[in-house]
């Protein structure tokens, strides 16, 4: 089977679907996002197009497409939408495939099952996203602690900001977690210059070890 990442974050916002985007494209592989929630701008899937340089059958369609920009349980309640969590399965591919969580770990996705809840039953190793900004020591090892609660095995950590080296090394040192490297602002923000980014500060084979 081919390799098989999830890539999650510690918040919303802080720019995974941009690091996917260069993951899926450095791998060559699928992306997938199960749940979008929120159709009036960009979706990730549009954004993760636009950006890796995969061709459009290599982004895989969404199990469920939400119309409001909210957390997966209120944008489907709000849409007349069950989502059928124990239906969700990670599509087999014959090349890596990157999987986009909503937010961070515990989302709901139903009034009692979370994202969480959904990865420690798939049994696919994690990738977690963490801002570099302050704050970002606390929701780091939290999120560190819960994958590890529910033996969710972990890659390592990315980091996605301007460099803070203590911030970077406390949480690999208390949360004994790789550090796989860290994304920079890109400006512009292409494919080209994404590619090269994600180029300068991982090393794609680290992504293919399988977990620390």
């Amino acid at each position: 089977m081919s390799t098989r990442i999830i890539v999650t974050g510690t918040d919303t916002g802080i720019g995974k679907t941009v690091f996917s985007a260069a993951l899926a494209g450095a791998l060559d592989g699928f992306y997938w996002k199960p749940i979008q929630a929120g159709l009036d701008e960009e979706t990730d899937s549009q954004t993760v197009l636009r950006l890796s340089g995969l061709a459009a059958g290599r982004v895989l369609p969404e199990a469920y497409r939400l119309r409001t920009p909210a957390s997966p349980h209120l944008a489907a309640e709000l849409d007349g939408v069950t989502i059928e969590h124990e239906a969700l399965h990670i599509p087999e591919k014959d090349r890596p495939l990157v999987v986009e969580g909503a937010g961070g770990l515990l989302v709901p996705l139903t009034r009692t099952i979370t994202y969480l809840d959904v990865m420690a039953r798939w049994r696919v190793p994690v990738v977690l996203c963490a801002r570099t900004a302050l704050g970002t020591i606390n929701h780091s090892l939290l999120s560190i602690e819960a994958l590890r609660a529910r033996g969710v095995a972990m890659l390592g950590i990315a980091f996605i900001g301007e460099e803070n080296v203590e911030s970077e090394r406390i949480i690999t040192e208390m949360g004994k977690v790789r550090r796989l490297g860290r994304l920079p602002p890109v400006a512009p923000l292409t494919r080209d210059t994404l590619r090269d980014a994600f180029a300068g500060g991982f090393a794609i084979g680290d992504f293919l070890k399988g977990p620390a």
